[in-house]
């Protein structure tokens, strides 16, 4: 019996792979959610090819009709989130109520720079040469390789396509293996806009092939990607040869700072939304929770009885708020790391438990340590699991040195009623982005997002600064 596939999207064109995968859930491993493509290296050439001719035409289009198209893809996004969220939830295994969400702020990310194109303003000035002005303006930056994880798999799509579009470049997305349904899904909404063909191509299949080809073209003219420091490393060195400007959002090993002043209450639930929401699977996790000696006993003892209420399970069930882990592979990595947490000394206070569905997944009770150090494998490398560990200082001084003592800095937090602390904490804490009284987790939409040392490398991505990488500045000299 023949299996109906969906395909890539490559020259305005749905296209068959090279072959396909079963799209499997991690929640439910009977439910096979489709059968997608896979590109291979020739189709991915293909795909650029289409988008350098695509392109050429997207760059002369009108403010109003790139207006129109984000603002489309906005508003179906947006109007689509239940059933969307579900398709996420389902392949992902977060929560109903987190696919849901991600996809509304997907559509946020497109109605954001639909209003950008309109704000597009070059500047002028004298030149220093009598009767000669000067003007200055952006343009695309040309073809756009965009290169997503599994973890937020609409939402890093939706915040680096609708720069890229509404900037006049053309896209070739290759999104992450695991999670082809959700970028299949925007794709074929974005299939429906009044594109020039090739402005947007979808090419699914695996990193060592597709984005292989993808980080060593010379026809790509920016690279942007989300993922590990370890491929990271490989995109900054492959993308460097051929001088393709180049944006990495990578590892992360963020701390949430609670000292003895800080509202317990507010404290407690800043670290257990921010270490176990999305099952701990995101870039700006709190998996290090820096306590002073003062509040440490009461605040572990609240966080305990706080994570009793948290319901593990079907992420399609109501009243669940931690759905599944990714996959097997993830799965074995969260274990390895409780493992190697205990082998080095970590108290495990709570958590930690493979659980049995009544449908058969990946599922594992968050899990709290104790009497850790920052020295510490657990404190030093990124789990992606929800494992957090409690690590006592002495004081302020101590919390923040023990912050900044990792190579990575995309977030990290403080709980505090000291206006004095929390002002020294925002100017000295060595991270891209700083949570005064607020998880770790969650940034907004309309403002800059990236981190520090290891943690990312390139120029910013969301808000106004989007614009740093995807276009690049004219300068004209005009004698009257």
């Amino acid at each position: 019996m023949s299996v109906s596939v969906f395909r890539n999207y490559i020259a305005g064109e749905w296209v068959e792979g090279s072959s396909s995968v079963a799209n499997v859930s991690p929640s439910d491993l009977s439910d096979v959610i489709g059968h997608y493509a896979q590109a291979d290296a020739a189709q991915t050439k293909d795909a650029i090819a289409a988008a350098v001719n695509g392109q050429l035409e997207w760059q002369k289009s009108g403010l109003e009709q790139r207006y129109a198209v984000l603002m489309a893809i906005g508003d179906e996004l947006i109007a689509r989130k239940d059933e969307l969220g579900r398709i996420l939830a389902r392949e992902e295994g977060k929560t109903l109520a987190e696919g849901a969400g991600e996809v509304y702020r997907s559509g946020q990310f497109f109605h954001y720079y639909a209003a950008e194109v309109l704000r597009q303003m070059g500047e002028t000035a004298d030149s220093v040469r009598p009767g000669v002005e000067i003007e200055t303006r952006r343009e695309p930056v040309g073809v756009v390789g965009i290169i997503t994880p599994w973890n937020f798999p609409t939402a890093t799509g939706a915040w680096k396509i609708a720069p890229a579009l509404a900037f006049g470049n053309a896209v070739v997305w290759k999104p992450a293996n695991q999670v082809p349904a959700s970028a299949w899904a925007l794709t074929e909404i974005i299939s429906r806009q009044n594109l020039p063909a090739g402005t947007f191509n979808l090419v699914m299949g695996p990193g060592a092939e597709v984005g292989d080809v993808l980080i060593n073209s010379r026809d790509i003219n920016a690279l942007t990607f989300t993922g590990s420091l370890e491929t990271g490393r490989k995109v900054a060195a492959a993308t460097a040869v051929n001088l393709v400007k180049c944006q990495l959002e990578m590892g992360s090993k963020n701390a949430l700072v609670v000292l003895d002043d800080a509202d317990l209450d507010n404290a407690v639930e800043c670290a257990v939304g921010g270490a176990y929401g999305g099952t701990g699977q995101k870039c700006t996790a709190s998996s290090r929770l820096i306590v002073t000696e003062g509040i440490h006993d009461r605040f572990v003892a609240a966080v305990i009885e706080r994570m009793k209420k948290l319901v593990v399970g079907n992420p399609l069930k109501a009243g669940v708020h931690i759905g599944a882990v990714a996959d097997a592979r993830q799965m074995e990595s969260n274990l390895k790391y409780l493992e190697l947490a205990k082998s080095e000394g970590g108290k495990l206070v709570y958590g930690g438990e493979v659980i049995t569905e009544d449908t058969e997944g990946y599922y594992m009770q968050p899990a709290l340590f104790t009497d850790t150090t920052n020295d510490m494998t657990i404190n030093r490398e990124e789990a992606f699991a929800p494992i957090a560990c409690v690590i006592k200082v002495k004081d302020y001084a101590e919390a923040l040195a023990t912050l900044n003592d990792t190579n990575f800095g995309l977030t990290g937090g403080i709980c505090t009623e000291s206006l004095k602390h929390a002002t020294d904490f925002k100017r000295n804490a060595k991270t891209g982005c700083v949570m005064v009284n607020l998880p770790t987790a969650g940034t907004d939409y309309h403002v800059p997002f990236g981190g520090r040392k290891d943690s990312s490398f390139g120029p910013r991505e969301q808000g106004t600064y989007a614009r740093e990488f995807y276009t690049v500045v004219k300068t004209t000299y005009i004698r009257a």
